[in-house]
C-alpha cells in the first residue's frame, strides 16, 4: 500500500448529521470544501488539509528531534551516553534537510513570511527576529554535524551547550509561529490562495522528497528515536506525586 497522502484524513474528525465538527480551537485546517456526513466512513478525497496544518505537522516533527537534542543535552550534562553521536548526526542532518532547507527556506521564507511582511501584525513584527533565528540554527547545525561526524566530540560540554541553546531557541521559535505567524497568513488567504498554496506546499514536498514525504520524515526520526532508546512515550510521563 502508498503511503498516506498527509492532505487525507480518514475517521480523524467527529462528525455529526449536519457535517463537519471543527473545534474553534483548531484553526489549522483549510476545508474548503466537506460534504455531509452520511455514514460512519468517509471518503479521503473530501477532507484536505491545508497549507497552515502542513507547516504545524512539520513543526512535529521538528520537536521530536528537539526532544532528541534535548535528552543527549541531559545524558552528557550527566556523564551519561544516550547513544551513538552517529545518530545525533542523523537527527542534525535530518532537522537541516527537512526543517532548514524544506520547512524554513523553501516554505516560509519564500511563501509565508514575504506575504505577510508589509502588514501591520505582530506576525509582521517577529519576521526579522524568525529569519535570525533561522540562520542561527543553521549555523549551530553545522557545528553539531562537524562536532558529530565520524569521531567522538573533543568538548561534551560545549556540544551540551550548543544542543540546549538550539531546543530553548527552537521551541520558543516554532510556537510563536504556530500563535501568532501561521494564524496571521491564514487570515491573509481567501479560499482560493489557501487552495493554491497548499497544492504549491504539496508539489514542493514531493519533489524534494518523492511520494509520501512526510511519512518518511516521521519514520527516519522514529528510527532515530528507536535507535537512541527515546522512541517508548511512556518514558517522558511524570513521576506520581505524593501528596501528604
Amino acid at each position: 500500500m502508498n503511503p498516506l497522502n498527509r492532505r487525507k484524513f480518514m475517521g480523524l474528525w467527529a462528525f455529526s448529521g449536519t457535517g463537519l465538527i471543527i473545534p474553534d480551537s483548531i484553526g489549522a485546517v483549510d476545508f474548503l470544501t466537506a460534504t455531509p456526513a452520511t455514514s460512519n466512513a468517509v471518503e479521503a478525497d473530501t477532507m484536505e488539509v491545508g497549507a497552515v496544518e502542513d507547516l504545524m505537522r512539520e513543526h512535529g516533527v521538528l520537536r521530536r528531534l528537539l526532544i532528541v537534542y534535548g535528552e543527549f543535552a541531559r545524558a552528557l550534562r550527566e556523564g551519561r551516553q544516550v547513544g551513538g553521536f552517529d545518530q545525533l548526526n542523523k537527527a542534525a542532518t535530518l532537522f537541516r534537510t527537512f526543517g532548514q532547507d524544506y520547512h524554513e527556506k523553501a516554505l516560509e521564507e519564500a511563501y509565508v513570511f514575504p506575504s505577510l511582511k508589509n502588514s501591520n501584525t505582530e506576525a509582521a513584527r517577529t519576521l526579522d527576529t524568525l529569519i535570525a533565528q533561522h540562520e542561527r540554527a543553521g549555523q549551530i547545525t553545522e557545528i553539531l554535524l562537524t562536532a558529530t561526524s565520524g569521531k567522538q566530540p573533543e568538548n561534551e560540554t560545549t556540544l551540551a551547550g550548543l544542543l540546549e541553546s538550539f531546543v530553548r531557541m527552537y521551541n520558543a521559535h516554532a510556537a510563536r509561529e504556530d500563535t501568532v505567524v501561521f494564524p496571521a497568513w491564514k487570515r491573509a488567504m481567501n479560499p482560493r490562495q489557501a487552495a493554491e498554496m497548499s497544492e504549491t506546499f504539496e508539489d514542493i514536498e514531493r519533489q524534494r522528497f518523492g511520494e509520501g514525504g512526510f511519512e518518511k520524515m516521521v519514520n527516519d526520526t522514529a528510527d532515530i528515536e528507536r535507535a537512541l532508546g527515546l522512541y517508548d512515550l511512556s518514558q517522558y510521563t511524570a513521576q506520581p506525586i505524593a501528596i501528604s
